[in-house]
């Protein structure tokens, strides 16, 4: 299947979109907590920072070193981050592993924004790209939530 015309519609119109306008693309200072998270299969790195106040996430940034898949997955993460709970973040992570290894459904809204990324299912070794960012963010504010 992974002839040329799959991958041209794996890098659809829309993925490619949402790589060049990812939200929240720059470091914060000072943040309460950074995870970078590194794919040793590709080398895409993301690096999240973010703080929490009340339990919710309050300010975000990533730095996202990687293929379009990745960033696709990365503006989708920074258009919902905000306002969420490690919880949520969680169970975003989860679900999104699940659509991606096990054909399983688009994760719940807010972050049904990831349906775009359904084509990728097929390539495996984009996987690690893909989470990497929800995977950091979901460790930051699993280690702030457990510190409070």
């Amino acid at each position: 299947m992974n002839d040329n015309a799959d991958l041209i519609k794996l890098y659809s119109g829309r993925i490619l979109a949402l790589a060049t306008d990812i939200p929240h693309h720059t470091r914060l200072d000072g943040p309460q907590a950074s995870v970078k998270r590194r794919s040793p299969l590709c080398g895409s790195t993301v690096t999240v920072d973010l703080d929490m106040t009340d339990g919710r996430v309050s300010r975000f940034g990533q730095d996202v070193k990687a293929c379009a898949l990745g960033q696709a997955a990365a503006a989708v993460l920074g258009q919902t981050v905000l306002g969420r709970s490690a919880q949520e973040l969680a169970v975003a992570r989860d679900q999104l592993r699940a659509m991606l290894q096990h054909d399983g459904p688009v994760p719940d809204a807010p972050f049904d924004g990831y349906e775009v990324l359904q084509p990728a299912r097929e390539y495996r070794n984009r996987h690690a790209s893909i989470l990497l960012a929800i995977e950091a963010a979901s460790e930051a504010a699993e280690t702030l939530t457990r510190q409070e």
